[in-house]
């Protein structure tokens, strides 16, 4: 591949993509816009559902190379891969997705395991409640439902969004992952696409509990055959295979599910008492308590908020320990711990400098988490938990907090407990990180 020039107007040809799902309407790509970038990622780079009437405006052009199309599509596979080695933030993507076809068509030929080492985007509600603890309601009208992205590397400049104007629906939110907003209301759930605001719809879930639902999940981007969406109620997970007509139900056996992340091909969980637990889904599905010796560190304070997050070829966990001065002052601190498991059992270690890297984390733990390398090259700082919710003194849109330092934030502190509480998982959407689904398996 490295020395292989590209021949314009025969770019490589993406796989045909998935068929919808039942009574879901096929997003169309928008006139004028570039081709998507894969079409198994039901085609989100310029998409508009033509039913849905869904806006979705970008405030900058991404073209704006002066030189002449041929000249860019005549670059060697190999300085291609130089320069996409080089792309540090989502508008640098976006560039390179709107250069040509035949740059496009580059990205489909990544290796599998090939990852972006961009900073994940802002998601803000347009309807943002800076005390997300004093709301009841359970259920939100989807078509009222708007957000804001932003890029950390380009702060000037938003994406609005919104789910299609069409879904006179209520729903309540039970999580997000690999580019998509999670919502049900018992029987009917609905997958929405956080970029384009396309959706899909699973069938419906009809079984006894699926009242008490709190909890939604996917294991792996939802254009690969291997992926699965899971729901958690109080005693069972349900699990969807992505295409398939059905659900299935299994006892779930432990405390609430606070968080699901994939790392190294297996599936990990942490529940309400900060068990850590391995889920496998074939040939059969069971969950598994990891055995772990917690540092002593992770014992202190009134009230912990714990994260996993995976941070290249570690799996952390990010504690955020909220202690009471003899004034009642809140205070918190965030450290920051790696499994060993080369250790029997596995051990918890304390990390006292995340090095070149930086981690991003939201309040409501149901939200992806997501860690980045060299965030200095996009204007971010090194060894630092980026907050998707703001702090109570800034105007700024999140809170950025070093490793180890003292955080004497009253909301900050309060949130935090606040979504330790039973309750919390039925509030409605708050600030989170997120990536558009297109920008994960690239290369699948």
């Amino acid at each position: 591949m490295a020395g292989r020039r590209r021949r314009r107007g025969h770019p490589r040809q993406a796989r045909s993509p998935p068929l919808p799902s039942p009574g879901e309407p096929s997003p169309l790509p928008s006139p004028g816009e570039p081709s998507p970038l894969e079409s198994n990622a039901l085609r989100e780079v310029a998409v508009a559902e033509s039913s849905s009437k869904k806006t979705c405006h970008a405030l900058s052009s991404t073209r704006s190379f002066a030189p002449s199309p041929d000249v860019w599509a005549d670059l060697l596979d190999s300085l291609l891969l130089q320069i996409i080695v080089l792309v540090s933030s989502f508008h640098d993507l976006l560039a390179f997705i709107g250069t040509c076809r035949s740059w496009r068509a580059v990205l489909s030929s990544l290796p599998p395991l090939f990852t972006f080492n961009i900073p994940p985007l802002h998601l803000r509600p347009d309807d943002y409640d800076s005390h997300p603890h004093c709301r009841y309601i359970k259920h939100s009208l989807l078509s009222n439902i708007s957000w804001q992205l932003v890029d950390p590397a380009k702060q000037t400049s938003s994406l609005s969004c919104s789910a299609p104007q069409n879904l006179q629906v209520h729903m309540q939110y039970l999580g997000c992952s690999y580019g998509y907003l999670i919502f049900s209301n018992m029987e009917q759930c609905l997958l929405v696409n956080v970029y384009s605001g396309a959706t899909v719809r699973p069938p419906k879930l009809k079984f006894t509990d699926n009242r008490n639902v709190y909890y939604g999940a996917l294991v792996a981007p939802i254009n690969l055959s291997n992926s699965r969406l899971l729901f958690c109620s109080r005693s069972s997970m349900f699990q969807w295979q992505v295409g398939s007509d059905f659900w299935s139900e299994h006892p779930l056996g432990v405390q609430y599910i606070v968080q699901i992340v994939s790392f190294k091909g297996e599936i990990f969980a942490i529940d309400s008492l900060q068990r850590l637990h391995r889920i496998q889904l074939e040939p059969q599905r069971s969950m598994q308590e990891v055995a772990v010796v917690w540092d002593a560190d992770m014992f202190l304070g009134l009230w912990n908020a714990p994260w996993l997050v995976v941070c290249g070829d570690m799996l952390l966990l990010v504690y955020f320990s909220v202690s009471i001065d003899p004034f009642s002052r809140l205070s918190g601190t965030f450290n920051v711990f790696r499994l060993d498991f080369q250790v029997e059992p596995a051990k918890w270690v304390k990390v006292d400098d995340l090095g070149d890297n930086a981690l991003f984390v939201s309040f409501d733990r149901r939200n992806p988490t997501f860690s980045c390398l060299g965030p200095e090259k996009w204007g971010g700082k090194r060894n630092c938990i980026y907050i998707a919710n703001p702090s109570a003194d800034s105007n700024e849109r999140w809170s950025v907090v070093e490793v180890g330092q003292v955080v004497l934030d009253p909301k900050l502190c309060t949130n935090s407990a606040e979504k330790n509480l039973p309750r919390a998982p039925w509030r409605q959407l708050q600030s989170l990180w997120e990536l558009p689904s297109f920008v994960y398996g690239v290369g699948q």
